[in-house]
């Protein structure tokens, strides 16, 4: 890679923000309101990552629901979704570490499977939206992560071909939008995967937001 620099392209959920308790939040509320139990944290955070309609029918699945409701749960809960932001933060040392890729030259954007209002919101919430270049929500776009499409229409939204970005994600989904799209890939491993890090592709894995900026500069060094 040559300059200027790669843009650097970012997952939201369980890679710059721990949203999960938000989000199991809102779902519950959704599943009172149908006369059904809570469900814990953990069950909800495995539905997390491939939009809301897949954790609308997720719910309905695991609550025993007509799923006859589901297009009527996923306008409920998208009707919550801007304003679910009070439980969720981002990882620690995130803030600085886009503040250092940012004063190194790369141009920083978000591509993520949440719809683009509720993705916006909870970045301006947490005072991290004026560092992307832009946000790509996953309704955008008739096709969700995995497929490539958002992450290249993310680039072409700052005119960088593929050749020229670096994807950093945390789960199966993201691990595979970069394969497909020919991406180098970083993983955060404290995010919302199921499976063991080894068995997703990837290039470099880390846990510690603070070792960003290097294993970037590493990369580009190396390509």
């Amino acid at each position: 890679m040559v300059n200027p620099k790669p843009v650097i392209v970012f997952d939201l959920d369980g890679t710059l923000i721990h949203s999960a308790p938000d989000i199991h939040a809102a779902a519950n509320a959704i599943l009172a309101e149908h006369g059904r139990g809570p469900l814990d944290l953990p069950t909800v955070t495995s539905f997390i990552g491939k939009g809301v309609p897949w954790l609308v029918k997720c719910l309905v699945r695991e609550t025993g629901l007509d799923p006859a409701l589901e297009p009527a749960m996923v306008e409920e809960f998208e009707r919550r979704y801007d304003t679910a932001v009070n439980l969720t933060r981002p990882y620690e040392g995130v803030p600085e570490a886009l503040s250092a890729l940012r004063a190194a030259g790369h141009p920083l954007t978000v591509c993520t499977n949440k719809p683009v209002s509720p993705a916006r919101s909870v970045l301006d919430h947490l005072g991290l939206l004026e560092m992307f270049d832009h946000v790509q929500g996953g309704d955008m776009l008739p096709v969700k992560k995995p497929d490539p499409a958002p992450l290249l229409a993310t680039l072409e939204a700052l005119g960088a071909p593929p050749a020229r970005a670096i994807y950093v994600g945390d789960s199966e989904t993201d691990a595979e939008t970069a394969r497909r799209a020919g991406l180098p890939f970083l993983i955060h491993t404290e995010g919302y995967r199921k499976t063991p890090i080894p068995a997703l592709p990837h290039d470099i894995a880390f846990s510690d937001w603070r070792e960003l900026p290097s294993l970037v500069a590493r990369l580009v060094a190396a390509a």
